[in-house]
């Protein structure tokens, strides 16, 4: 469940932050589930508070310099975060809402405008043009869809499903070049790369345990978190290789701005830690 989209206004801002004044873990949130930085370098984590009570989820905002805010309140079960432009999409329980700078929001993508009824929606990600793409995890080990929500709320299409065996419980998803997005399975642990005109998949990595959120670093790394075991990877020639373990429960992570740092929601903890991108 997420990321930043490095659209033109991104490029051309500095961090906010250098690297001493970052927070080394924030702590007292209320089960974070994915994180993402805005380009004033305001952090937003989305609070699920308690699972299946509608209405007490809320995006927090955190400054530069680590004081923590309700920034919008009154959600479901709010997971993946993407920005693009000024707004900021959350994949929220089976509906995508848009939330404006001033915290107010408004469904983007209702339930009943998707093709199938959404269980779990989970991870959210966009394109450059602003097209949304939202991984459904259905009941956490088979019955998941990855849909587009075109710019502007709508068609709503599905790109693939469980009609494709591959597709067991899709979480963490990443847009790639011009037709491809990459998606982690919970259920499998392994990687895949969806081709958005047929929504074939090709494996392209395993180990992931119950994986979650994924990245890709300046220098083409590609990072997961791995809610399961509590741990981060990198893909290294097809494989898992741990960099990080001992969180409870390891959520939907996101690179900084500036791409120095690897934010990891510990759902479990209500922490938010960082890791330095090396």
């Amino acid at each position: 469940m997420k990321k930043i989209l490095l659209v033109i206004a991104l490029i051309h801002t500095t961090s906010i932050y250098a690297k001493s004044e970052l927070p080394t873990k924030i702590t007292g949130l209320k089960t974070p589930e994915s994180v993402v930085q805005g380009k004033d370098g305001s952090i937003y984590i989305s609070e699920i508070v308690e699972f299946g009570k509608d209405g007490d989820g809320q995006i927090s905002k955190v400054d530069k310099k680590g004081n923590v805010t309700v920034f919008a309140k009154g959600m479901d079960d709010p997971k993946g975060l993407v920005i693009f432009g000024d707004k900021l999409y959350v994949a929220d329980k089976n509906r995508v809402l848009e939330v404006s700078k001033d915290g107010t929001w408004q469904v983007y993508g209702a339930q009943m405008a998707f093709p199938g009824t959404p269980v779990f929606l989970n991870d959210i990600e966009a394109d450059k043009l602003g097209n949304l793409y939202v991984s459904d995890s259905g009941d956490l080990k088979s019955g998941g869809q990855i849909y587009k929500i075109a710019k502007g709320g709508s068609p709503i299409t599905v790109v693939a499903d469980s009609k494709n065996p591959d597709i067991l419980a899709p979480n963490g998803l990443l847009f790639e070049g011009r037709n491809n997005l990459l998606s982690v399975d919970f259920e499998s642990g392994i990687l895949y790369r969806v081709n958005l005109s047929t929504g074939a998949t090709t494996k392209i990595g395993t180990g992931f345990g119950g994986g979650d959120g994924m990245v890709k670093t300046k220098a083409g790394k590609i990072i997961i978190s791995d809610w399961k075991a509590g741990k981060v990877y990198e893909l290294v020639a097809g494989k898992s290789r741990v960099i990080k373990e001992g969180y409870k429960a390891a959520a939907d992570i996101a690179l900084t701005v500036d791409g120095q740092y690897l934010m990891v929601p510990d759902m479990t903890a209500g922490e938010l830690d960082f890791i330095e991108i090396k």
